[in-house]
């Protein structure tokens, strides 16, 4: 199949591999450089699964996912990034919620470091050793992370406005979750979610799709074993855990988060939700808003307003997060900026500003092939075909579409305010 994005020109070719990885590839001959992306719908939240119908759920320690994405770039020999490294190519790899992905980003040796790329994370090493040697790295990385403020900040948000969903969970999990984790977990959980049925390869920039394939042919076993694991999520109630929540760390200023909690989406609905949504917050009170500019004139922010859609399977959230030293009365102002839109409706020029610029800033995200490989990617986790939908779905969107998301997705009730403050010599925690 080919996708073709009709404002641009730019092509996606999806091919279904015989092992059962998909392959996503956009030839762009003009580039010098190109970057390849796996991908696996494997993430943080998926620590509860069962691999047949009306089977036992399997239950794993929170954390896993990003300590396979450890695990996987080593072998008996070297690891993978040694490997790269000699090719000349930048290596990488990340866990989020809903996916890991492993990527490299190359000018030259693109074959060769592709080959090295479907290897190592198809054929896992794991040893009672190298495991345990790996648990202390992350150990080290869960601690920096838990000394990061905007870290904080946004699981402390996440705390508050979900009740059982599992995103409330660290990425990295938790000291006592990443004590359990053992080889057999490990390959447990490889076994389960790294089949290649449920992977998709994302190619970029000066190659080609037969280049590709050919790759894929020589590395890749013939056929691989039906994809069986189902994520399971436990029910999550309506409204937020919890309204507010703070603690005390080693900031300069007081800082914020703002989540507003609202209905999950999926696939297309999700992508469409998420771009009104991030329309609407800048309505409100992106920088050129009239709410942004009072709160910057008299104090109440130091500096520009974030914000930003997170959502996956079960769960969606519009946040904005800033600096201010009375942080519930920027709250306070925003929500009652929602209340007057919700009454006397969003700006009709502004949206039309808002959405060209957001246009503009789609068709840009494109342009090179680290950016094409991660549209490929997004739209593989989030179950489209179209690296292309994000521009396609902002071209169509309206001023009513915009109203009728605020009103089903800014709701003050479902709420949660998320703060840290200046150390003191009070002990740190929850009040």
């Amino acid at each position: 199949m080919t996708l073709t994005d009709p404002r641009t020109g730019d092509t996606c070719r999806i091919i279904r591999h015989r092992s059962g990885l998909e392959l996503r590839i956009a030839e762009l001959p003009d580039f010098r450089t190109a970057s390849a992306q796996l991908v696996t719908k494997f993430g943080a939240q998926h620590i509860r699964f069962r691999t047949d119908a009306g089977a036992a759920v399997t239950e794993m320690p929170p954390g896993i996912a990003h300590y396979l994405e450890h695990k996987l770039f080593e072998n008996p020999e070297c690891s993978a990034s040694e490997l790269f490294a000699q090719l000349g190519a930048h290596d990488n790899a990340y866990t989020d919620y809903d996916r890991t992905v492993y990527y490299f980003q190359t000018a030259r040796e693109f074959p060769a470091a592709l080959r090295v790329l479907l290897s190592f994370v198809t054929h896992p090493f794991f040893t009672a050793e190298n495991v345990e040697r790996e648990r202390g790295i992350i150990m080290q990385e869960l601690q920096e992370a838990l000394d990061d403020p905007a870290d904080v900040l946004e699981m402390q948000l996440f705390s508050g406005l979900f009740h059982t969903h599992p995103v409330q969970n660290h990425i990295l999990g938790t000291v006592q979750s990443i004590r359990q984790i053992t080889p057999a977990l490990l390959d447990q959980c490889w076994q389960t979610f790294y089949n290649l049925n449920n992977m998709a390869l994302c190619c970029a920039g000066n190659i080609t799709a037969e280049e590709v394939v050919q790759i894929a042919d020589t590395v890749l076993p013939e056929t691989a074993p039906p994809m069986r694991a189902v994520p399971v999520l436990p029910p999550e109630p309506e409204g937020v855990r919890k309204r507010r929540l703070q603690c005390s760390m080693d900031v300069g200023r007081t800082q914020f988060m703002i989540g507003f909690k609202s209905t999950p989406a999926a696939g297309t609905e999700r992508l469409r939700e998420s771009l009104l949504c991030l329309l609407v917050i800048e309505l409100l009170a992106g920088d050129s808003s009239p709410l942004y500019l009072r709160l910057l004139d008299c104090g109440l922010l130091h500096d520009t307003l974030a914000a930003d859609c997170l959502a996956g399977d079960g769960w969606f959230t519009v946040t904005a997060e800033g600096e201010s030293d009375a942080p519930d009365a920027v709250c306070a102002a925003l929500c009652e900026e929602i209340a007057r839109a919700k009454t006397g409706g969003l700006d009709a020029q502004r949206f039309a500003d808002c959405k060209k610029a957001a246009y503009g800033d789609a068709l840009i995200g494109l342009n090179s092939p680290e950016a094409a490989a991660d549209a490929m990617t997004d739209a593989f986790a989030a179950g489209l075909d179209s690296p292309f939908a994000r521009t396609e779905l902002l071209a169509a969107l309206t001023l009513s579409d915009a109203q009728d998301c605020l009103m089903r997705r800014f709701d003050p009730d479902c709420l949660t305010l998320s703060v840290i403050t200046p150390q003191t010599n009070k002990k740190k925690g929850e009040h």
